[in-house]
């Protein structure tokens, strides 16, 4: 029979011990838990007059506020593309502000050349890793989909998971991929009956789950050995500077 083998710090001579840290339950689950509605940002890819992915954007909007969401969805209208303009430009504040605001968002894309939109990766490449020592997006919980002229396809929500991996998000396992959605919409603008669209409530459903389950404790979560390395020895490195 074979014996467990236990490592101690004391066998991984590569380790800052002093930074180690053991996960602790007692700040996973939070002693005190927010009350307020928790904050979703909406994204869309498209400028067109009947998007298909702001009509996707405004149906996943309503069933968030059925949930007890309190919502913002930006409209890309007037967006610069990246490095066009400073970041002081009214709609790259607009967006970065309601970024910090939110607590999980969902970014929903037209596939384009098997590919999310210039307009979607727009909005994306605007808010940056960090402001200052604050970081918009980290924590934050994230839902992705997509719509599409011709058969289904998971091109752009692929390409948005490694973004909001990038962009150190908690990206939900379920995702929507409307397929030929010039189909699924009415006159209206609203989205029939179909399993596509109960997929929809479904990734909502979880989106908010996992919102509810990780905004009290995503600092905790998110909190890195690596990073705190660093930020010790830049500490070390100033206290010890000689002056000049």
């Amino acid at each position: 029979m074979r014996r467990a083998i236990v490592f101690t710090t004391n066998d991984l001579p590569s380790l800052r011990q002093d930074l180690f840290q053991l996960p602790d339950t007692e700040q996973l689950f939070a002693p005190a838990r927010a009350t307020h509605a928790p904050r979703i940002l909406l994204l869309y890819g498209s400028l067109r007059e009947r998007s298909y992915s702001k009509l996707l954007t405004l149906e996943a909007m309503r069933l968030l506020q059925a949930m007890g969401a309190e919502t913002r969805v930006f409209d890309p209208h007037g967006l610069p593309l990246p490095d066009e303009v400073p970041d002081s430009h009214p709609k790259v504040q607009e967006l970065r502000e309601l970024a910090l605001w939110a607590e999980g968002m969902v970014w929903t894309s037209p596939e384009r050349h098997g590919a999310m939109t210039g307009i979607m990766k727009a909005q994306i490449d605007w808010i940056p890793l960090s402001i200052g020592a604050v970081r918009p997006t980290q924590g934050k919980t994230l839902a992705v989909m997509e719509v599409s002229g011709g058969s289904q396809s998971f091109n752009a929500v692929n390409q948005m998971r490694i973004l909001g991996r990038w962009m150190r998000m908690i990206t939900i396992p379920n995702q929507s991929s409307v397929a030929k959605a010039f189909l699924e919409f009415d006159e209206a603008g609203r989205m029939k009956p179909s399993s596509y669209y109960d997929r929809v409530v479904d990734v909502m459903e979880e989106l908010m789950k996992f919102t509810l389950l990780t905004r009290d404790v995503a600092p905790y979560l998110v909190d890195r050995y690596s990073e705190r390395k660093e930020t010790a020895e830049e500490l070390a490195k100033r206290v010890n500077q000689r002056s000049i």
